[in-house]
């Protein structure tokens, strides 16, 4: 993109604004994963602990700084600062879905067969397998959370599947245009933006394509 995605203004806003807000009617607590000074403005920074770890080091710090917090729930959501189009009660029903769900202990979406790590949840009892990824340079984000998976489901001499929720985002929405989940009917203008929820805003032609779909920002 050629700058810091988090600055880059949609319909007025920025991107980390609009995350953040999003996320402020989901979360007791947003924080921004990071340590530039200037988003400080938008939300508390926790800082990386091991720099250069990409994801997984910002991972690990959220780890850290909710077992500091006494009021911290079980669970941490993860979500990137370009993903302005994810409706928020869409997210809102599947934070809730997963939550109650008593063997689960990460959950993403899987949007046209691919994994999307950059919209997770995952439960403190995954925290030491990140730390411990950190700690022996693994960095890649999706092998280091199946592996987390797979432990805890022997651990708890469950199905794989019960821990680790995939949801595929066709199964979740109803295809059809009148459809609902979780009691929430998209609008027709975020149905004709579906395409859009999971995708990141990578290059000037992405942010192009955003701004002439700015009616179905929330």
């Amino acid at each position: 993109m050629g700058e810091d995605k988090a600055l880059l203004k949609l319909a007025g806003k920025p991107l980390v604004l609009r995350a953040v807000q999003k996320l402020q009617l989901v979360c007791q607590e947003v924080n921004i994963l990071g340590s530039r000074q200037e988003l400080e403005i938008y939300a508390p920074l926790v800082r990386d602990l091991h720099e250069g770890c990409g994801p997984l080091g910002g991972m690990e710090a959220a780890f850290v700084h909710s077992s500091e917090d006494r009021s911290s729930t079980d669970w941490n959501l993860f979500m990137a600062v370009d993903m302005p189009f994810l409706p928020t009660r869409f997210l809102e029903g599947w934070v809730r879905t997963v939550t109650v769900q008593k063997s689960a202990r990460l959950a993403m979406f899987i949007v046209d067969g691919r994994p999307q790590p950059a919209l997770c949840l995952l439960h403190r009892d995954v925290a030491p397998y990140v730390c411990d990824a950190v700690a022996r340079g693994e960095f890649k984000l999706l092998r280091v959370l199946e592996s987390a998976a797979k432990d805890l489901a022997l651990e708890q001499q469950t199905e794989l599947e019960a821990v680790f929720l995939n949801s595929s985002l066709e199964t979740e929405v109803f295809l059809d245009q009148g459809g609902s989940w979780m009691g929430w009917t998209p609008t027709e203008e975020q149905w004709a933006t579906r395409h859009l929820w999971f995708a990141n805003l990578n290059t000037p032609e992405d942010f192009a394509a955003a701004q002439a779909l700015e009616g179905a920002l929330e």
